[in-house]
């Protein structure tokens, strides 16, 4: 099975009310679509741009979400909320830590607790 990461990487601009509906709506058609795994979001240091990670078990899960008639509809309006965005599709050859953190990634060395101060 081949982890992928699907990285949406944006600057928002005006979000309304028809935003944060669509927005919610869409979050929850990822989560209900078989093969997806979970999310993360980050955010820039000066809060400018935003990154939303969604992790799928494999393409037919990706592209089943991106094909969401909700999903091509807020595609289809991105110019009136974001000042510009960049998609980054990866697979995911290796994931490790410590243990400490639960992660979606499998962790592929054993765990072990850091040491506390």
């Amino acid at each position: 099975m081949a982890i992928l990461s699907a990285s949406f990487i944006f600057a928002e601009t005006d979000l309304d009310e028809a935003f944060f509906r669509l927005d919610g709506l869409i979050a929850q058609a990822a989560e209900t679509t078989p093969g997806f795994l979970g999310k993360e979001n980050w955010v820039s240091t000066d809060g400018s741009i935003k990154n939303a990670i969604y992790y799928w078990e494999d393409q037919a899960a990706l592209k089943a979400f991106s094909s969401h008639p909700l999903h091509v509809e807020a595609k289809a309006q991105y110019e009136k909320w974001y000042g510009g965005f960049h998609v980054v599709i990866s697979e995911v050859v290796k994931s490790y830590g410590d243990g400490a953190l639960a992660h979606v990634t499998p962790n592929n060395l054993p765990a072990r607790r850091p040491k506390t101060p």
